[in-house]
């Protein structure tokens, strides 16, 4: 039990280490390449994503995809938490990088991005729940073993991505 939380740990950690890079650096090595914006939305569902006249449900469904493993995370590793306890770090990890986004000008700061990633936090502690009634003891074991490949395709990938952006 000890070894999968360890191992829970470092895939969340790593998960968040490559969350940052992505959503604050806009996966750049520079500071001097990133987007100099600080601009805000405080209307839901409003300018940000409406791409010629209509939704642009791309990034509403990227940013809920993308912080689906904060509530699996949150519940593999908390998991006598209640529900509000479970979903709320899901709602102050976006708010934080909404915020740090509005502050350092690297992006636009946007409700309807707090609405998303909070809803793929509330996703994934459902997974986990529905996992958990199918799988009984074996939830963690399972999703470990899930994330340590993800994560490994994922680094692999972005290595991939990168070595061919320095050929370019």
């Amino acid at each position: 039990m000890k070894k999968s939380k360890t191992l829970t740990g470092i895939l969340a950690a790593i998960y968040l280490i490559l969350l940052t890079w992505i959503i604050l650096l806009k996966m750049q090595f520079s500071f001097s390449d990133l987007p100099h914006i600080r601009n805000i939305n405080l209307i839901p569902f409003h300018a940000s994503v409406i791409v010629n006249g209509t939704i642009d449900f791309d990034e509403i469904i990227n940013n809920f995809l993308v912080f689906l493993p904060v509530g699996l995370y949150t519940c593999m590793l908390k998991p006598h938490w209640n529900l509000f306890r479970k979903i709320a770090p899901a709602f102050f990890l976006s708010l934080l990088y909404e915020i740090l986004q509005y502050l350092f000008a690297i992006g636009a700061t946007d409700i309807t991005d707090l609405i998303s990633n909070t809803l793929g936090g509330c996703a994934g502690v459902l997974l986990f729940v529905l996992l958990t009634k199918i799988q009984k003891g074996r939830t963690v074991h399972i999703l470990n073993i899930a994330a340590a490949v993800c994560t490994v395709l994922l680094i692999a990938f972005l290595g991939l991505i990168l070595g061919m952006s320095t050929y370019a």
